[in-house]
């Protein structure tokens, strides 16, 4: 973190090319995965090859965002300083109907008590003009 005429910098998440497709779209309120074009799956983290095959043929697609969770946290610190208000908060990896997992805040009416199982759908935070984080919400 830096100091800048007495602001503190909020920290950002890490945007690479491989991951830039997925950060963008985000700020559309959409979710999009990479497709492997040779294996056909969907994968979590991005990078440049798909992690099944090792193709490195792969296409940004857009996703359900739909899923069930499959573990999930208290958090007691503020990791984010965009949630310090927030604080505890629920930290939810979900299983994507596509199949890869997706670990975000839970929000919304019950989001104090998330239960393995539970059906959720991608939300989307908008933290400023040039940031929007995925969240999921209970369905």
């Amino acid at each position: 973190m830096s100091l800048h005429q007495g602001v503190t910098e909020k920290p950002r998440p890490r945007i690479s090319p491989d991951n830039k497709p997925f950060w963008d779209a985000c700020q559309e309120e959409k979710l999009v995965l990479p497709f492997c074009e040779d294996c056909g799956k969907p994968h979590l983290v991005p990078g440049p090859v798909c992690p099944f095959c090792f193709s490195d043929r792969l296409q940004w697609r857009e996703a359900t965002g739909r899923g069930t969770i499959s573990t999930f946290v208290i958090v007691h610190k503020v990791w984010f300083p965009a949630f310090a208000a927030d604080v505890p908060y629920n930290v939810v990896q979900v299983e994507l109907e596509e199949g890869p997992r997706l670990t975000a805040k839970l929000v919304g009416e019950g989001s104090q008590s998330p239960a393995v199982g539970d059906k959720v759908q991608v939300a989307f935070q908008k933290i400023d003009d040039d940031l929007t984080l995925p969240c999921f919400r209970k369905i």
